[in-house]
C-alpha cells in the first residue's frame, strides 16, 4: 500500500510540473500571431516612428572587436604581425643588449674588482654595484640615445620613415660607439674566423662588432682592475711583514689590513677616483 501511495504521489507531483509547461507552450503561437502581424505592418509605418522601432533590436547586437593589420600594402614596410615579432624579441633579448652593447660590462667588473680589493665581499651589495653601474651607463650612453632617437625613433613614430630604415639608423650610433671602444686586432680576429675578407669600418656586421667589443671591454676591465689592486696589494704585504717581525702569527693579516685599506680609500677619496676613471675611459 505505501509503495503504491508514493508511486501515485510522483506520478501527481510529475504532472503537476508538466502542466506550465504545456500551457506555455500552447500560448506561445497565441503570443507569435500578434508580433507577426505586428512585423508584417511595420513596413507601412511612415515618419520618425520607424527608426524607433529598429533602435532596440541594434542596442541587442553583440559586441564586435575588429583587428586590422595597416601599413601592409605600404613599399618598403615590414608587415605589422612581423613588426610586433621584432619587437618581442628584442624586449627579450634587451638584458643582453644592455649587458653587453653599452659601457655596463666595464664598469660592473671594476666596481667588482674594487670591493674584492677592499676585502669587504658584502660591501656594497650586488644591488648597489649593479644600480650604480646601470646609472653610469644611462649617463654615459646619453649621447648615443639621444642620436637614435632624433634619427631613428622620432621620424618612424612621425611615418617620414619605414621601419627597416628606422632599424639601421638606430644601429649606426650603436655601432660607432663600440667601435671607438674597440681594438683593432679583435675586429680581424672575428673578421678572420667569420671569413671576411678586408672590410671598410662602415660597413661591419653587427655579428662582428658586437663579440669584439666584449671582448675588448673584458680586456680594459681586467687591465683597470690590476691597477686598483696595487695599491691595495702593498697594504698587505707590510701588515703581513710587520706581523711577522713581531712575532703575532696568530693574528691574520686581513684583520689588520682591512681597517688600513677602507683609511686609504676614504682619503683619496677612492670612489670619485674610480668612477672618474671610468667615465674618462670612455672618452678616450
Amino acid at each position: 500500500m505505501m509503495r503504491r501511495f508514493f508511486t501515485v504521489m510522483v506520478v501527481l507531483w510529475l504532472g503537476l510540473i508538466a502542466l506550465p509547461v504545456s500551457a506555455q507552450t500552447a500560448a506561445t503561437p497565441a503570443l507569435t500571431a500578434p508580433a507577426t502581424e505586428a512585423a508584417a505592418l511595420t513596413p507601412l509605418a511612415t515618419g520618425p516612428a520607424a527608426p524607433a522601432a529598429a533602435a532596440p533590436a541594434k542596442a541587442n547586437e553583440p559586441f564586435r572587436l575588429n583587428i586590422g593589420l595597416e601599413g601592409q600594402g605600404q613599399t618598403g614596410e615590414v608587415s605589422v604581425a612581423i613588426q610586433i615579432v621584432i619587437v618581442m624579441t628584442l624586449l627579450s633579448v634587451a638584458p643582453s643588449i644592455v649587458l653587453l652593447m653599452t659601457s655596463f660590462t666595464r664598469i660592473v667588473i671594476v666596481l667588482g674588482f674594487v670591493r674584492t680589493a677592499l676585502g669587504t665581499p658584502s660591501a656594497p651589495s650586488n644591488q648597489i654595484i649593479v644600480g650604480l653601474s646601470l646609472f653610469l651607463t644611462f649617463f654615459l650612453m646619453g649621447p648615443v640615445i639621444d642620436r637614435v632617437n632624433n634619427e631613428a625613433l622620432s621620424p618612424y613614430l612621425d611615418g617620414k620613415i619605414t621601419s627597416v630604415v628606422a632599424l639601421d639608423r638606430a644601429s649606426q650610433p650603436l655601432k660607432q660607439f663600440m667601435l671607438k671602444q674597440t681594438r683593432t686586432r679583435d675586429v680581424e680576429y672575428f673578421l678572420e674566423i667569420g671569413g671576411y675578407g678586408p672590410t671598410a669600418v662602415k660597413d661591419l656586421p653587427m655579428r662582428v662588432v658586437i663579440p669584439a667589443y666584449v671582448i675588448s671591454e673584458l680586456q680594459t676591465a681586467f687591465q683597470m682592475g690590476f691597477l686598483l689592486f696595487l695599491p691595495f696589494l702593498v697594504i698587505d704585504f707590510l701588515v703581513s711583514s710587520v706581523l711577522m717581525a713581531l712575532g703575532m702569527m696568530m693574528m691574520p693579516p686581513t684583520t689588520v689590513a682591512l681597517p688600513l685599506k677602507l683609511l686609504l680609500f676614504v682619503l683619496v677619496d677612492g670612489w670619485h677616483l674610480v668612477v672618474r676613471s671610468l667615465v674618462q675611459s670612455f672618452a678616450t
